[in-house]
């Protein structure tokens, strides 16, 4: 069963496609998508920290990533994109997440709506990148 947490990433990752292909500001989108079904099973809160959050620091969270990627972010899937952008705002923003916590949760987003082997790509980034923003916690692993 998923967690409150877990949906609200879906939705926010449904929601930074959107944002990512359309350009919808964040407000229309949590308007809409709240009258998609399962909305009433997510933690609401959370989802607007995390697609608000993401979407402010876009510009700042691939400046991050773009480095540790083997090719140009722009070429990266939306999907790929979005979840880097959510995991990368957990990370940088959310520390009272564990970093293995945002990972995993990254990863289940990618085999769930990315390419076949999406999830092993955004594992390596995050890993790469959660040494960098949380790195006292990765060393005390």
């Amino acid at each position: 069963m998923k967690s409150s947490r877990r949906r609200s990433r879906e939705f926010a990752l449904q929601g930074l496609y959107q944002w990512q292909l359309a350009g919808t500001e964040p407000k229309i989108i949590i308007e809409q998508l709240a009258d998609a079904e399962g909305f009433n099973k997510i933690d609401v809160d959370y989802f607007k920290v995390l697609l608000n959050g993401a979407v402010a620091d876009a510009v700042v969270i691939e400046q991050l990533v773009a480095p540790l990627l083997d090719r140009a972010y722009k070429s990266l899937s939306p999907v790929e994109r979005g979840i880097l952008l959510l995991a990368g705002y957990e990370l940088g923003h959310q520390p009272e997440v564990p970093y293995r916590v945002v990972i995993n949760e990254a990863i289940e987003l990618a085999k769930s709506f990315g390419g076949t082997d999406g999830h092993k790509y955004v594992n390596g980034v995050l890993d790469k990148m959660a040494a960098q923003l949380r790195a006292v916690e990765v060393r005390a692993r």
